[in-house]
């Protein structure tokens, strides 16, 4: 078969004058894509059915009554609903607290490992190569550690300042993890903006900090958006620190601590899914600044 099929009334390629001979493709290409299209909403339809069946399964449980909920072999139907689990915990003398200490300590220390990692993650990613890596080696180290062993002499420190119970010092405790990752991810964002968009902006009068508050940062904002998930996450799934230093106060994820060994799974899946769900409005929030091609056209000529 011919890869290309001549249009009719194509003129003869004999004569030299006349209009060049059209061509249009046959249907393999368009074969070829179409099962390529096929098989790109089938695996998009299989890796949508993996992220939320457990949400489902959590949201099914938490609807049901605890004898379905715990029967040895549970449908993966919903019977029996009931939202006495959502009525009995989504009060604001349970859930508000141990709410509003979770979202002030997330967002406190994203915030602030992101002031904190942004200008040094910069002049880190403008050292020579060697010593960069030496640098951002060095960062990573400090993960290394088991948390315990960190933890233990922290909540010590921390009791005897006063910081225990109280935001500043859980905001404190997770720094120490989150800002070696934030300033790793920002490193890596900061090497790919060309030098040349500094240059220029010093040829236009600007000096170290207008440079990095007038260009860099605006092209890193797509880095800075990851830096900020993954420091937000960290913060809001903590349970390690919140162990240590938070006796009489609560966060979510130690309040579903606490009614998992009670044993009763209906309250952890509805605090499961009550976990989840600032987690996939931030996604949604900042999703918009995490695309690719953001600095595309940045540097021509």
């Amino acid at each position: 078969m011919s890869a290309t099929t001549a249009v009719p009334g194509a003129t003869d390629p004999a004569n030299p004058r006349a209009t060049p001979r059209a061509s249009i493709p046959t249907d393999e290409g368009g074969r070829r894509s179409n099962w390529e299209a096929i098989g790109f909403w089938i695996l998009a339809a299989f890796i949508t059915v993996a992220l939320l069946l457990p949400l489902y399964v959590l949201f099914k449980v938490s609807v049901s009554t605890l004898a379905d909920a715990t029967a040895p072999r549970p449908s993966y139907l919903i019977h029996n609903v009931t939202w006495e689990t959502w009525d009995r915990l989504l009060v604001w003398e349970i859930i508000g607290p141990p709410l509003r200490h979770s979202l002030t300590v997330a967002f406190g220390t994203a915030i602030i490992a992101i002031l904190i990692a942004a200008p040094a993650a910069y002049v880190i990613s403008r050292l020579p190569r060697g010593i960069r890596y030496s640098v951002v080696l060095g960062l990573l180290f400090t993960r290394m550690f088991p948390e315990v062993i960190i933890a233990t002499p922290i909540a010590s420190n921390f009791f005897a300042w006063g910081l225990n119970d109280r935001d500043l010092g859980l905001i404190l405790a997770h720094l120490i993890r989150t800002l070696p990752l934030v300033a790793w991810v920002l490193v890596g964002t900061f090497e790919v903006i060309p030098r040349d968009l500094e240059e220029a902006s010093a040829v236009d009068g600007n000096g170290r900090i207008g440079t990095l508050l007038k260009v860099v940062l605006p092209l890193a904002l797509p880095g800075i958006a990851v830096a900020g998930i993954f420091a937000w996450l960290d913060s809001w799934n903590d349970l390690l620190y919140a162990i240590y230093l938070f006796l009489t106060e609560q966060t979510l994820p130690l309040i579903t601590y606490y009614y998992a060994n009670r044993g009763n799974v209906t309250d952890v899946a509805t605090f499961s899914i009550i976990l989840t769900i600032p987690v996939i409005l931030l996604t949604l929030v900042l999703q918009r600044w995490i695309r690719s091609g953001y600095m595309s056209g940045a540097v021509k000529g």
